[in-house]
């Protein structure tokens, strides 16, 4: 009878090993099902999904793949794993050397954002604004505080600051 239970088993793809039988385990249970199901095993993948939580917000990891995802659908370039490769080989250049960093928004690209926010052409815009403009770009922190929501930004300021956050992010990996 045991072996037509482990044929069952077997057709089923779950075969208990001989080492498992008699320690609780079902015969045909998975090994992988059985680790969830044990005491402790849960605390040990909690503590090893921190763990990895905390090593990627350590090196900023999430913030460069995004980034690099941002360039790669922004730039749509034909060979994708060609473009990502240099655009980290010009990363790690600039980072040694000191040299301008790849942006993801050129200046033409900075201009055409703020004159779309400045739409009666008054050569400025809101504070406001310029705070959701950072937030669209990924360029202010969740919980960020911005001084003097009443002042207005202009095209110079706004590039400038547009270009030093960039740099910042590049400069943290």
């Amino acid at each position: 009878m045991e072996a037509s239970a482990q044929e069952a088993a077997s057709s089923e793809g779950h075969v208990a090993s001989p080492e498992s039988r008699g320690r609780g385990q079902t015969p045909g249970t998975p090994p992988d099902r059985l680790a969830t199901t044990q005491p402790g095993a849960m605390a040990a993948i909690s503590n090893r999904e921190l763990q990895a939580k905390e090593y990627l917000e350590k090196h900023r990891i999430m913030d460069l793949l995004n980034y690099l995802t941002s360039m790669l659908l922004f730039n749509q370039p034909e060979k994708p794993r060609e473009f990502l490769m240099t655009l980290l080989e010009r990363m790690r250049i600039a980072k040694t050397t000191g040299i301008t960093f790849p942006y993801f928004m050129d200046n033409s690209n900075i201009v055409a954002m703020f004159e779309m926010l400045d739409s009666a052409g008054r050569g400025h815009i809101s504070f406001v604004q310029y705070k959701e403009a950072l937030k669209t770009l990924g360029l202010s922190k969740e919980g960020e505080v911005f001084v003097d929501e009443t002042r207005v930004i202009t095209l110079d300021k706004f590039k400038s600051d547009v270009n030093k956050r960039t740099e910042k992010i590049w400069l943290s990996f």
